[in-house]
């Protein structure tokens, strides 16, 4: 009589692309999840949240959406990302005034957020640890930390490729240590450095730079590359995506609800 739990049980995992269960509820770290390549998602970070969207993943901001949103997903049989900007800060959250002003460095581009100081890590640590434990107690399944590449961009500090291998590695164990699984975001060049630390990656615009053969690592290490295009048409860069496995869709840049995937 336990034949058709079982096989409704399998069926979610399947189509969540994931090779584990969430942990015990006694807080302790459990397996991760593990997307595996090709596995469909959706990413919206604004708008009303639209849950109706057909995939086994969503990506979405992890402070403006509480427990209930992320139960609700579960229930529906998803997985559950938890959009973190942990390269920069952003005058907007809840936590900005936390951030001493030694450690914010020159705009990233976007209105309202600016560059970190990763190397400070004694004073990044415990505010990016302190979000993290948010993901974790809101019931996410994993974390998307974004701006992990400060290194090659004019921050207003003087950074290294070490420092950044040693600030994503940083954060990665974070999520790790909360039983959260981690991506990688962009950070292409630090890509065969750090496929081993992290358990998918987050990509934008890779085709239109010319760029995506660069994901192979996660590829060839069973893990999955969420992708997104703005520009191109999906005729100029699905057939390639599909080729290389990748998990590929065109949005528009305020990534609110439409999706076109390959």
């Amino acid at each position: 009589m336990r034949r058709p739990i079982l096989l409704v049980t399998l069926l979610v995992l399947l189509l969540a692309g994931c090779t584990s269960s969430s942990g015990p509820d006694d807080g302790t770290p459990g397996p991760r999840w593990q997307p595996r390549p090709g596995t469909d998602w959706q990413w919206q970070l604004s708008g009303r949240l639209d849950s109706s969207v057909d995939v086994p993943v969503y990506d979405i901001d992890g402070f403006d959406h509480g427990a209930d949103t992320v139960a609700a997903l579960h229930r529906d049989g998803r997985k559950v990302i938890c959009y973190l900007s942990t390269g920069a800060w952003e005058d907007f959250r809840p936590d900005a005034d936390e951030f001493p002003r030694s450690v914010l460095g020159r705009g990233n581009g976007w209105e309202g957020e600016r560059w970190l100081d990763i190397r400070r890590t004694d004073v990044l640590e415990p505010l990016m640890a302190a979000r993290i434990d948010m993901c974790k107690e809101k019931g996410f399944d994993a974390v998307e930390p974004d701006n992990m590449d400060g290194y090659r961009n004019r921050t207003g500090f003087d950074l290294t490729a070490a420092d950044q291998l040693r600030y994503n590695r940083l954060i990665a164990e974070l999520a790790h240590d909360r039983g959260l699984a981690v991506g990688l975001k962009n950070d292409l060049d630090q890509i065969p450095e750090l496929v081993d630390d992290f358990d998918f990656a987050v990509n934008e615009q890779c085709a239109q730079y010319g760029e995506c053969e660069t994901l192979q690592p996660f590829i060839a290490a069973d893990k999955a590359v969420f992708h997104v295009e703005y520009e191109l048409p999906t005729r100029d860069f699905c057939p390639e995506a599909r080729r290389l496995q990748l998990s590929s869709m065109l949005k528009e840049y305020e990534l609110g609800v439409w999706r076109r995937a390959c």
